[in-house]
C-alpha cells in the first residue's frame, strides 16, 4: 500500500470530522458527540501518520529513526479506546456507570501508550523501516515487547468490540442492528490484522522469514477492510437516527398546525411571531409554535367552560376513545368553543365577570398533549360539534 491508499481514507474521515466540529462547538457537553468526534480525529490521524511518505517526513523532522512507530502505535491504542468509549456512550445506561466504564478504558489504553513510548526509548532501532518494522525488529529487546504490547492492545479492543456489538445486536432491530453487525465484522477483520502480524512475528522468533508478507502486505489490506466496515457501521445508524429525529421534529411541527391556526391571532403578537434568527432550526420553529399556542390559551382562559369539556369527554368515551384521547378531544372542544365565545364578546365582558364558577383547566401538560389536541381539532366529530353548536351533554 502506498501513500494514496492511506491519504484517501484520511481525507474521507477528515471531511466527516469537519462536518462534526460545528455540532461539537454547540453541544460540547454531549458525551456521544465528543466520542464520535474523538474517533473521527484519531481515525484521520492513524491513516495520515501510517502513510509511508508521512513516516519518512516525521522521522526526518525529529532526526530519530523509526520514531513514527511508537507514534502510530499510540494513535492506534487511542483509536481503540475511542471506539470502546463511543460504544459505551452510544449504548447508554446509568450516567455514572457509563462515565466509570469510559474512564477505565481510557486509563487502560493511556497506560499502554505510556508503556509503548518507554519501551521504544529503551530499545535500539537505528535502521529506518517504513513497512516491515514489526518483523525486522521482532527479536530486538524492548522493541520486541513494544510490538507485542501494541498488537495485544489491538486484540483486546477487537475482542471487546466484537463481543459488545454482537451481544447488543441480538437485542435490537433495523439499521441499528445492521450497523452493529458491520462494526463487529470490522473488528473481526482487525483481529485478523493482529493475527497476521502476530503470525509473522512468531515466525521471526522461530527463525523463519518466509511469512513476512503477512505483516507487510496482508495485514494492511485487512486493516483497510476493517476501517471500511467500522466506518459504515458507526455512520449508518447514527445518520439514520439523526434523520429520524429531524423527521419527528418536522412531523410535530406539522401536526401542531391545526391547533396553532385555531389560536393564531389571539396572543400578544397577533399571530406574527418574531423570528429569532434569519434561518430558524426545526426545533426553534416547534418551540415558537408551542409558545404561540400557549399564549393563545392564556387569552382564552376566561372563556373556558368546564361543562363543555365534561360533555365532550363523555361523548368521546361513548365513541370508544381511550382516556388520553378523550382528554385531548375534551380539551380541543373546550378550546374551540372558547375561541367562538371570545369572538362573540368583542367588548371583553367575560373578563369582568364574577368567577363564582371557575373556568375549566386544560389537562394537557406537554407537547404530546398539544399534538393530540391539534389532531382532535382536525379529525374528531365531537370537536366539530363543539365548534358549530356547542357540545353533546354528558349522559
Amino acid at each position: 500500500m502506498n501513500g494514496p491508499d492511506y491519504y484517501l481514507p484520511a481525507a474521507a474521515t477528515g471531511f466527516a470530522l469537519a462536518l462534526k466540529v460545528p455540532a461539537l462547538v454547540r453541544n460540547w457537553r454531549d458525551p456521544l458527540l465528543r466520542s464520535v468526534t474523538a474517533l473521527l480525529a484519531l481515525g484521520t490521524s492513524v491513516f495520515f501518520f501510517s502513510a509511508p511518505p508521512t513516516i519518512v517526513r516525521v522521522n526526518r523532522l525529529t532526526s530519530v529513526p523509526n520514531i513514527s512507530a511508537p507514534l502510530v502505535y499510540v494513535l492506534l491504542s487511542a483509536f481503540s479506546a475511542s471506539c470502546l468509549v463511543l460504544m459505551v456512550n452510544w449504548r447508554g445506561g446509568p450516567a455514572e456507570a457509563t462515565r466509570r466504564t469510559s474512564r477505565l478504558w481510557i486509563s487502560g489504553y493511556a497506560a499502554v501508550s505510556l508503556a509503548l513510548i518507554a519501551l521504544f526509548a529503551l530499545g535500539d532501532a537505528p535502521v529506518e523501516r517504513l513497512r516491515d518494522l514489526d518483523t525486522y525488529y521482532a527479536n530486538t529487546p524492548y522493541i520486541r515487547e513494544m510490538i507485542v504490547l501494541y498488537l495485544t492492545g489491538l486484540t483486546v479492543a477487537g475482542v471487546a468490540m466484537a463481543w459488545l456489538c454482537l451481544r447488543w445486536s441480538l437485542q435490537v432491530r433495523g439499521l441499528l442492528r445492521a450497523g452493529l453487525i458491520c462494526i463487529a465484522t470490522g473488528y473481526l477483520f482487525n483481529l485478523s490484522y493482529a493475527t497476521a502480524k502476530f503470525t509473522a512475528v512468531f515466525a521471526c522468533w522461530a527463525g523463519r522469514t518466509d511469512l513476512d508478507g503477512l505483516s507487510t502486505d496482508t495485514a494492511p489490506l485487512l486493516a483497510s477492510v476493517a476501517a471500511g466496515f467500522t466506518a459504515v457501521g458507526f455512520c449508518l445508524p447514527l445518520a439514520f437516527q439523526r434523520l429520524t429525529d429531524r423527521l419527528e421534529i418536522w412531523s410535530t411541527y406539522r401536526r401542531l398546525g391545526p391547533l396553532w391556526r385555531e389560536l393564531r391571532g389571539l396572543g400578544p403578537h397577533g399571530g406574527h411571531t418574531p423570528r429569532l434568527v434569519w434561518w430558524p432550526s426545526a426545533e426553534l420553529l416547534v418551540i415558537q409554535r408551542e409558545s404561540d399556542i400557549h399564549d393563545g390559551m392564556l387569552c382564552l382562559y376566561p372563556y373556558f367552560d368546564g361543562r363543555i369539556r365534561a360533555g365532550a369527554y363523555a361523548a368521546a368515551v361513548r365513541d370508544g376513545s381511550g382516556p388520553d384521547q378523550a382528554h385531548a378531544v375534551a380539551d380541543a372542544a373546550m378550546v374551540t368553543a372558547a375561541v367562538r365565545a371570545r369572538a362573540a364578546d368583542p367588548e371583553g365582558t367575560a373578563l369582568d365577570r364574577d368567577a363564582a364558577a371557575p373556568p375549566g383547566a386544560l389537562s394537557g401538560e406537554g407537547p404530546r398533549d398539544l399534538v393530540r389536541m391539534s389532531l382532535a381539532l382536525r379529525h374528531s366529530p365531537v370537536v366539530a360539534a363543539a365548534r358549530t353548536a356547542g357540545c353533546p351533554s354528558a349522559g
